[in-house]
C-alpha cells in the first residue's frame, strides 16, 4: 500500500506536470466501487474536471487532492494498489530503467485520464488493479478540505502538522489507549500516513517492540518514538520514497526476504523476525526492540478493510481467543489431520499474500520484459465485485 512517502512522490509529480495547467479533456471509466462507494460517478467526475484549472496538489497522510480553480475538488486515496501514471514521465519509485519504445497508454486498469493544455501534451492517469482506491469530489473551498469529511476524521500528518504532532500530543495519545503501539500507529484516526513498513521502521528506529501496550512507555521512550516518527516520515518524503536513497541500515531495506535462507539480517548481522500485530505482519529486530512493559499477549486481532482500503483494527476478547486456542489444540485443527493441513496451507497463503501487499511497487520493467510484466499483472475483477485477500 502506498504510504506517506509514496503519496508525497505523486504530489511531487502532480505539481511538476499538471499544476497551473487547464484540463483540456477528461476520459473516464465508470466504476461503481472506486467512484460509487464514496458517492460520486465517473460521469460526474468528468463533468466537474473538464475545462478547470489545477491550482495546487496537496496531501494529508495517504490522501491527496487537487485544488481546482473552483469547487468541487477531487480527493483521492490509492488503497492497496492504486497509483498515478504520466504519459511523459515515469513516476515509479524504483531504479530508473530503459524506457519502452511503445508504452501502453492509457495504462492498464485506468480509471480516469486527464489531458492537459500545454506544449508537452501531458496526460495523467489514475490506475488501480484491485479497485480498493477511492475518488471523491468535495464541494468545499479549496483551503477548507481538511475541515470536512473524510480528512477531518484523520489524525495529523507527521510532515505537514508538526505544530500539532508534538511530543506532548503523542504522549497523551499513547496514554489514552491500551492497544499495541503498532496498531495505534497504523490507525489513520490517530496519525495520518503511517502504514506497515513505515510503522515497523519507526518502531525499529525507536527501539520499541510493536506488541507493547501504548500506555506503558516512559517519557524517554515517547521522545524516542516521536523523534523516530519525524525522522522516518521526513526522509521518506524527502527522498520521494526511493528506497535506494534510504540509509543502508534501515530495516525497510532488508525486510523483504522473508523465508529465504540467510536473507533476514541487517548489515550488522542482527536477525529480523516476523510476527502478527493487529492483524498485520510486523518485522522486528529482537536484539534491538526489547519489551519493557506489558505486551498484547492476551489480545488477538482481526483486520478488515474500510471503504478506503485502510486497516481498521478490531480486537477480540481474551475469552474468545482462548476458545480459539482450545479448538486449535483439540486435534481437529492439528497439522496431522486433513482439515488441519488445509487450514495451515490457507494460513500460509494468507501470510504470503499479506507480505506481498506490504512490499513497495514492483521495479520498473526493463526493456524486453513486457511479456513478463503482462503475465504478472492482476486480473481486474468484474464490476461490482470487491476483492480482498484478508480474512474477514
Amino acid at each position: 500500500m502506498p504510504e506517506i512517502g509514496e503519496v508525497a512522490r505523486i504530489v511531487h509529480y502532480l505539481r511538476k506536470h499538471v499544476v497551473n495547467k487547464t484540463i483540456r479533456a477528461v476520459r473516464t471509466q465508470e466504476d461503481d466501487i472506486i467512484y460509487g462507494k464514496v458517492g460520486t460517478s465517473a460521469s460526474a467526475f468528468q463533468k466537474a474536471m473538464t475545462g478547470k484549472k489545477i491550482v495546487d496538489a496537496r496531501q494529508q497522510g495517504k490522501y491527496f487532492w487537487l485544488v481546482m480553480s473552483e469547487p468541487p475538488h477531487p480527493l483521492m486515496h490509492f488503497g492497496m494498489s492504486g497509483w498515478m501514471k504520466f504519459s511523459n514521465d515515469d513516476s515509479a519509485y524504483y531504479k530508473p530503467a530503459a524506457k519502452e519504445e511503445n508504452p501502453e497508454w492509457p495504462p492498464k486498469y485506468w480509471k480516469f485520464v486527464l489531458e492537459m493544455d500545454g506544449d508537452d501534451k501531458c496526460e495523467a492517469a489514475f490506475v488501480d488493479a484491485r479497485r480498493l482506491g477511492r475518488i471523491r469530489l468535495i464541494d468545499a473551498p479549496g483551503e477548507e478540505l481538511r475541515k470536512v469529511s473524510p480528512l477531518k476524521e484523520n489524525g495529523p500528518d507527521p510532515v505537514t502538522d508538526k505544530d500539532i504532532l508534538t511530543v506532548d500530543w503523542l504522549a497523551k495519545k499513547l496514554r489514552s489507549k491500551k492497544v499495541p503501539v503498532k496498531a495505534l500507529l497504523l490507525d489513520q484516526a490517530n496519525i495520518s500516513g503511517v502504514g506497515n513498513w513505515v510503522g515497523d521502521e519507526v518502531l525499529y528506529q525507536a527501539k520499541i517492540h510493536p506488541e507493547q501496550y501504548s500506555n506503558t512507555f516512559s517519557d524517554a521512550q515517547i521522545k524516542q518514538l516521536h523523534d523516530a516518527l519525524m525522522y522516518v516520515c521526513d526522509l521518506a518524503c524527502e527522498t520521494l520514497a526511493e528506497s535506494d536513497r534510504f540509509p543502508e541500515d534501515w530495516l525497510m531495506k532488508h525486510r523483504w526476504g522473508k523465508g529465504k535462507k540467510d536473507s533476514n539480517k541487517l548489515p550488522n548481522g542482527a536477525k529480523i523476525t516476523f510476527l502478527k500485530v493487529g492483524g498485520r505482519t510486523s518485522a522486528v529486530v529482537p536484539s534491538v526492540q526489547k519489551k519493557t512493559g506489558a505486551v498484547a499477549g492476551d489480545v488477538g486481532a482481526s483486520e478488515q478493510e474500510d471503504d478506503d482500503g485502510d486497516e481498521s483494527i478490531e480486537t477480540k476478547p481474551a475469552a474468545r481467543q482462548q476458545r480459539n486456542s482450545a479448538a486449535a489444540s483439540n486435534g481437529l485443527a492439528g497439522n496431522g489431520s486433513k482439515r488441519g493441513r488445509a487450514k495451515k496451507q490457507e494460513q500460509d497463503e494468507d501470510v504470503k499474500q499479506e507480505d506481498e501487499e506490504d512490499k513497495p511497487a514492483p521495479k520498473r520493467a526493463k526493456k524486453g520484459n513486457a511479456k513478463a510484466e503482462q503475465k504478472a499483472a492482476v486480473k481486474e475483477p468484474e464490476a461490482g465485485r470487491r476483492r480482498s485477500t484478508r480474512n474477514k
